[in-house]
């Protein structure tokens, strides 16, 4: 026996004041209703109904049963529509992971609007740079930046690409000389990021389609690069940075960009997320909103590969 389909239909029967009414209602055969109130009449072991040819009457134990299953009945649909809300709006807490640097000079500059759009989101943003298994430490989303990402179980959407400047302060290029071409790096302070593949033997792509790898060297590296950021301001050396990370510093000539006219591979930004059969709407919500925010970058993006 179908319990939950034996206790609609007794409840239809109840409120339509009879069987007819109560399979018309349903959309179902009179056979159908009286066969689910006998089914349950006889796993309850008491009779809910008193019956007469002309019309029914509910027992004692059956108005009991009318009152809870009606509850039960209630409760059921509320949580079905409760469940299809979240399907439509966002809502509940979005655990977002993201890389240090890009969290604080990036991030933080656009959370806030999301968080205005979306009044029934609340976010718990982590932000660091080792390994994170998103799955495996809770996080609905992960943002990072990577010259391309390995295979992976999770659904990887790209939403932009930057482009990496070399940077230096200009006491530092007075006192050491500004690099005219890449093999120049090799005779300076170079500061290197240590996650990165092959941090210290980049490739540049001149005007005329030419590749140069050099190979250099400094006194720091770091795992970050906010920290390499601040040795380039203090003039310890020449730094490799995302343009998003120094181009207020170029603009207001605290940095200077050099080798203009060599390019890099751009540095994209990823936004990851389980696959799961129906999308999280706060998750959809999310990138959807970091993609329009970059969506001038996209194109970029797409070009890196």
């Amino acid at each position: 026996m179908d319990q939950f389909a034996a206790m609609k239909a007794f409840r239809a029967v109840v409120e339509a004041g009879g069987f007819t009414a109560a399979a018309e209602a349903m959309d179902v055969s009179h056979t159908v209703v009286s066969r689910h109130v006998k089914q349950l009449e006889t796993a309850l072991g008491v009779q809910l109904l008193n019956r007469t040819t002309r019309r029914f009457a509910l027992t004692q134990a059956g108005q009991t049963y009318y009152e809870h299953s009606r509850q039960i009945l209630d409760q059921v649909e509320a949580a079905a529509l409760l469940v299809a809300q979240h399907q439509v709006e966002p809502t509940g807490l979005l655990r977002i992971n993201a890389p240090m640097s890009f969290g604080l000079e990036e991030l933080a500059q656009w959370l806030p609007a999301f968080l205005d759009a979306h009044l029934q989101v609340r976010v718990d943003l982590v932000c660091n740079d080792r390994f994170v298994d998103l799955i495996e430490e809770g996080f609905d989303v992960g943002l990072r930046l990577a010259y391309s990402l390995s295979d992976s179980t999770l659904i990887v959407k790209r939403l932009a690409g930057f482009e990496e400047w070399w940077v230096a302060s200009p006491a530092y290029l007075r006192h050491h000389g500004t690099p005219a071409v890449p093999a120049d790096l090799g005779a300076h302070q170079c500061l290197n990021y240590s996650l990165a593949g092959k941090a210290g033997q980049p490739s540049f792509t001149a005007q005329d389609g030419s590749v140069h790898t050099v190979d250099v060297g400094g006194r720091l590296q770091a795992n970050s690069g906010i920290v390499l950021r601040a040795a380039a301001l203090a003039g310890t050396g020449l730094a490799a940075s995302p343009e998003f990370l120094v181009r207020e510093h170029v603009a207001r000539r605290e940095l200077v960009r050099v080798l203009p006219g060599f390019s890099q591979q751009s540095l994209n930004l990823y936004a990851l997320y389980p696959q799961n059969r129906h999308l999280s709407p706060k998750v959809r919500a999310f990138v959807d909103f970091a993609a329009a925010r970059y969506s001038p970058l996209a194109a970029q993006a797409g070009n890196s590969d």
